[in-house]
C-alpha cells in the first residue's frame, strides 16, 4: 500500500510511523485509520523491525478526527462514502460486513494492541480525542513538554472510543480516567506524567532521540522471541482472572524458550560477557502453543 497520510520509515531495525498530515494537525480519517492498520501488518510481517515508534509531523501528534464535515463528522449514515466503507473492510480484515459499524478508532487499537513489536508513542504536540485513545494500547508513551492531552468526547456530545474505556482505567485508574474523560478537559503534559499516562517528559528537540534511544535499547540487546511473547503475556494477562492463567503461560513459555537457542545465546553470551546475538525470528520461530488466545467476534 501507498502511504499518502502517514509515512513510515525503518532504521537500524526501529520503524518509524509518522502521522503525516501537518496541515490538518495530524487530524484522523478513514485513509489515516487504514494506513496505520496496514503499518502494523507490515511491521509484524518484517523481521527487520524489531521495535516500532509512532508520532507526528509537524507541531501536532493528532488533533482528533478530522471535523472538516463539520456537524456530520460522526454521523456514519450522512457521512460514509464507498471509500470509507471499503477503509473500514480492509482495516477490519477480510470484507467484514459490520466493518460498517464499527469505530475507526478502534480497528486501530485493537490492531496495535496485536502488535508482535513493542510500540513507543512519541507525542510531539497536541494529543486529543482519538489522538490520545489510539496511543493507549501502546507499550510506552514518552511526550514533549509541549504536549496536550485531552479525552474531549464529552465536550462534543460523544463518548471515548478506540476501547479507551478498557485500555485508560488500566493505565491510569478509574478515578483518573473518569475524571478525564467526565470533563472532557484538555490538560498538560505534566499532568500526564503526574496521571501515570505517559512515562517521561523531554524538550521538544529531544522527543524523538529518547523514543529512539529506548526502541535501540530494546533493538539491540534483548531476543525478538522472548520481546512478543512478554509483550503478549502482560496484554492479555490484564484480562485474566487468576494468577494461575499467568502461571499456565509462563510454565509453558518458559517451557520452549528454555530449550530453545535464545535462551541458550542468552546464558552463553552472559558468561562470555559479550552482547547476544539472538537468531530467532517471530515470523518463523515462535513456540508451537503461540498465540493461545482467541480474538472475540464483533457481533
Amino acid at each position: 500500500m501507498a502511504y499518502d497520510t502517514i509515512a513510515y520509515d525503518v532504521d537500524d531495525r526501529v520503524l518509524m510511523i509518522t502521522l503525516d498530515r501537518p496541515d490538518r494537525l495530524n487530524a484522523f480519517t478513514s485513509t489515516m485509520m487504514a494506513e496505520v492498520v496496514d503499518a502494523f501488518d507490515r511491521a509484524d510481517a518484517d523481521d527487520d523491525v524489531r521495535a516500532v515508534i509512532v508520532t507526528g509531523r509537524g507541531r501536532a501528534f493528532c488533533a482528533g478526527a478530522d471535523l472538516e464535515a463539520g456537524a456530520d463528522t460522526f454521523h456514519a449514515d450522512a457521512r460514509e462514502d464507498e471509500a470509507e466503507r471499503s477503509a473500514h473492510r480492509a482495516a477490519a480484515a477480510g470484507g467484514d460486513e459490520e466493518a460498517g459499524l464499527r469505530d475507526g478508532g478502534g480497528l486501530v487499537s485493537l490492531r496495535i494492541h496485536r502488535s508482535l513489536k513493542p510500540v513507543i508513542a512519541a507525542i510531539n504536540g497536541p494529543a486529543v480525542g482519538v489522538g490520545i485513545t489510539m496511543t493507549l494500547p501502546m507499550d510506552v508513551r514518552l511526550a514533549s513538554t509541549d504536549a496536550r492531552m485531552g479525552f474531549v468526547f464529552s465536550r462534543r456530545g460523544l463518548v471515548p472510543e478506540a476501547c479507551s474505556t478498557w485500555f485508560l482505567p488500566r493505565v491510569v485508574g478509574i478515578s483518573r480516567a473518569a475524571e478525564w474523560c467526565f470533563s472532557g478537559r484538555v490538560f498538560d503534559a505534566d499532568e500526564a506524567l503526574a496521571g501515570g499516562l505517559v512515562r517521561s517528559l523531554h524538550a521538544p528537540d529531544e522527543l524523538l532521540g529518547a523514543a529512539r534511544e529506548l526502541a535501540t535499547e530494546i533493538a539491540a540487546n534483548t531476543s525478538a522471541l522472548s520481546v512478543t511473547l512478554t509483550r503478549q503475556m502482560l496484554w492479555q494477562m490484564l484480562g485474566a482472572d487468576h494468577p494461575m492463567e499467568a502461571h499456565k503461560i509462563d510454565s509453558r513459555a518458559i517451557r520452549s524458550l528454555g530449550s530453545s537457542p535464545e535462551a541458550a545465546e542468552g546464558v552463553t553470551s552472559f558468561l562470555e560477557k559479550r552482547p547476544p546475538r539472538f537468531a530467532g525470528k517471530v515470523s518463523t520461530d515462535m513456540p508451537d502453543f503461540f498465540p493461545w488466545w482467541t480474538d472475540p467476534s464483533f457481533s
